[in-house]
């Protein structure tokens, strides 16, 4: 892999590495594993969501706003606006358009790669808009626990209430993909998802 490296959480939060170092999704991993045992369950996977989500919530008043939002996608992770079409920002809930009902998995064709989806686990072009249920552009900290929990879902594909680091799929990132080319499935169902270090915040 050339040039930085960047994976972005299932909550939307950046984690990058250098150059050669390993990919650095086992950071995100290693800090949302709170008791270390090797496996995240639902409620460390959500906690580490609403984690970030306090991150975000720069006035700390339980709602991500739209000066929050713009915040998050100028600041804290302004490599996920690097080839998004546009509108493609602002679709419903886990990156569907409106009426949609929860993330999914990366199509088995091919697909054009945007935003967030290029560096993360499911295909969300912005992992915190995604989050907002009601379409009311106010993202609520029951909101994101009800995301936390469906993305949960979603990843745990051999149903057994854990995820564990071997089992995630690579990002499209990791195989060599760059923003705006298609992939071919690439995510969800695949193992993988690297070892060693990275930073614990981008």
């Amino acid at each position: 892999m050339h040039g930085p490296q960047l994976f972005i959480s299932p909550a939307g939060e950046p984690f990058r590495a250098p150059p050669g170092a390993p990919y650095p999704i086992k950071a995100w991993f290693d800090g949302a594993d709170a008791n270390h045992d090797g496996a995240l369950s639902r409620d460390e996977f959500v906690a580490d969501s609403l984690r970030f989500f306090a991150v975000v919530d720069v006035d700390k008043n339980g709602v991500i706003d739209g000066f929050e939002v713009s915040n998050y996608e100028t600041r804290i992770a302004p490599e996920i606006i690097g080839g998004m079409a546009p509108g493609s920002m602002r679709r419903g809930p886990m990156g569907q358009g409106p009426g949609g009902d929860g993330p999914r998995r990366r199509p088995q064709g091919t697909n054009v790669l945007q935003g967030a989806a290029l560096f993360g686990l499911i295909a969300e072009p912005e992992p915190v808009m995604a989050s907002d249920g009601d379409f009311d552009r106010r993202i609520t900290k029951e909101e994101a626990t009800r995301a936390a929990k469906t993305r949960f879902a979603l990843l745990d594909t051999d149903k057994d209430a854990v995820l564990k680091l071997e089992e995630l799929p690579k990002t499209p990132a990791q195989t060599g993909l760059r923003p705006g080319m298609k992939g071919k499935g690439g995510g969800m169902g695949r193992p993988g998802g690297g070892r060693g270090g990275g930073h614990r915040r981008g």
